[in-house]
């Protein structure tokens, strides 16, 4: 690695220590908790839709979320490594085919829902596990 990708490496990591960020990607529905100054106040503003872009430019990188707000659609470009976000939560898993999702703009009502993404493979698995090993002690 040169120096600047070294530089950017030391700092990512650090940053990330400081502020736990999940893995999410395109299609997940997620919650931002967003630093805002008013004045000598500071409160912290929640920021909820669909993640429709991720660029990965290391300490550069950045992520898309659209929502709904009062028939308008909203997006907003987070920064992901800024120290004015306070937490990202993720509220449901979105199983889509692409990385960017800008076709959602166009749509409206039911055609831009996303299919929540099921995890339920490990539930089965443990379960047939579970069955098999009942069935042999008989």
């Amino acid at each position: 690695m040169n120096i600047i990708e070294t530089l950017n490496h030391e700092n990512i990591t650090k940053l990330t220590m400081e502020n736990d960020l999940p893995d999410f990607a395109p299609g997940d529905t997620v919650r931002i908790h967003v630093k805002v100054v008013e004045g000598t106040r500071e409160r912290i503003q929640m920021f909820e839709g669909v993640c429709i872009a991720r660029k990965n430019r290391g300490v550069n990188s950045s992520f898309t979320v659209r929502k709904i707000s009062h028939g308008e659609g909203v997006e907003r470009v987070f920064p992901l490594y800024s120290p004015r976000i306070a937490k990202i939560e993720i509220a449901k898993r979105g199983a889509v085919r692409r990385a960017k999702l800008y076709y959602l703009r166009g749509r409206r009502g039911k055609s831009a829902r996303i299919r929540e993404k099921r995890d339920d493979r490990t539930q089965r698995s443990a379960s047939t596990t579970k069955v098999e090993s009942e069935a042999a002690t008989d």
